[in-house]
């Protein structure tokens, strides 16, 4: 019998006070209007738990901007969900922090977008930066575990040793430096976005001196950008292997991006139970196994490894959500990822690494989100 899954991502809204050029979120948000009930989302977490899921993930969008959050964690923690909170930070306060402690939270990701004040609220589109330094000490102050996120691309990465520092100056349990990932808005923006070749190389270094640096102190992961890896990531660990999103409107999904693949009937939990969603519908066995798998990927000894990567991005780059990963070096489409990184490398000469907030560099940017309909 297939397990359940281990990991519920819970994207209680699509609201969110930042306008991120990389935002992972669709290019069309759910309203709203349309946004699940205390009472349904309450609901969804006791049919998780009996699913057998032991990790919720609470985003959005910016999840603070529920009223009724400390609701939900409290209906997570009676449920025995470990629950995360990922947040941006705007909307807590030391009342609404502790009110939420109370309640159950066991974890707190607070994300950063530079280590610089202009250029973070550059990138989140608003200024946010000042307040999540200020949040910090009062987050590591309630006892919760503590993760900072840093997301890293081409307009900030030369700056990644002062990012890393940062974050050691405000005592997080662990330290996650995450390469923007290319779906929704980062894939409108991906020129700008993309690192050149040696941004990663001396990424790499940097890391690698700060994880022994830091030993026993601050735990970091860190994760090649997948443009510039020989083999795709094992995408959310397998197509309905491990981990379900279920969006603002209800919708499950097996990833983030799994809606932009067209020809797959996503159903909600306002229409069918968790548990038949992820043992019985179409679009959750559609890649799941093997058999659905082209060559290579059918005969690689890697099939059980990263599953043929990423269904979204061989949509995305390739046009076929069925094709190899095309940022698999084997891959048939392979070059299209190359002719990407040539591209980006190419003109890395007039990039613009070190932004000051200006109409100048806003215009590096082709979208920009607009959530909070």
């Amino acid at each position: 019998m297939l397990p359940g899954p281990l990991a519920l991502i819970a994207e209680i809204t699509h609201r969110c006070p930042l306008h991120c050029v990389y935002c992972s979120n669709p290019l069309q948000m759910a309203a709203l209007c349309s946004e699940l009930a205390t009472e349904e989302w309450v609901g969804v977490y006791q049919q998780a738990a009996k699913l057998g899921v032991l990790h919720l993930h609470l985003t959005g969008g910016e999840p603070l901007a529920r009223t009724d959050l400390t609701q939900l964690v409290d209906a997570a923690h009676a449920a025995g969900l470990y629950t995360n909170l990922i947040t941006s930070g705007i909307g807590l306060s030391e009342h609404r922090l502790t009110a939420l402690v109370r309640a159950g939270l066991d974890h707190v990701q607070l994300s950063f977008q530079d280590s610089r004040e202009s250029s973070a609220d550059w990138i989140a589109g608003t200024r946010a930066h000042a307040l999540k330094v200020e949040l910090a000490p009062m987050i590591r102050r309630s006892g919760v575990a503590f993760t900072i996120n840093m997301v890293v691309h081409r307009q900030n990465l030369d700056r990644l040793e002062e990012m890393i520092a940062l974050a050691e100056s405000l005592h997080p349990d662990r330290l996650e430096i995450a390469h923007v990932q290319y779906y929704g808005w980062a894939f409108k923006n991906r020129d700008a976005l993309l690192p050149t070749r040696k941004q990663v190389n001396d990424s790499l270094r940097i890391v690698a001196v700060a994880q022994e640096r830091l030993a026993g102190r601050i735990h970091i992961e860190a994760v090649v950008p997948d443009y510039y890896a020989r083999y795709p990531k094992a995408c959310m660990g397998g197509w309905g292997r491990q981990q379900l999103i279920i969006d603002p409107a209800g919708k499950a999904l097996p990833c983030h991006a799994a809606g932009v693949i067209p020809g797959l009937q996503f159903h909600t939990v306002r229409e069918h139970s968790l548990e038949w969603i992820w043992r019985e519908s179409d679009a959750f066995q559609k890649f799941r196994g093997e058999q659905w798998m082209p060559e290579p990927c059918r005969s690689c000894d890697r099939r059980a490894m990263d599953f043929g990567g990423c269904r979204c991005q061989a949509f995305l780059v390739a046009g076929d959500a069925a094709s190899t990963d095309p940022a698999c070096s084997l891959a048939p489409k392979h070059v299209l990822i190359e002719e990407v990184v040539a591209r980006v490398n190419a003109s890395s000469g007039s990039a613009d690494h070190s932004p000051q907030v200006g109409e100048k560099i806003n215009s590096l940017w082709s979208y920009r989100p607009q959530p909070g309909q």
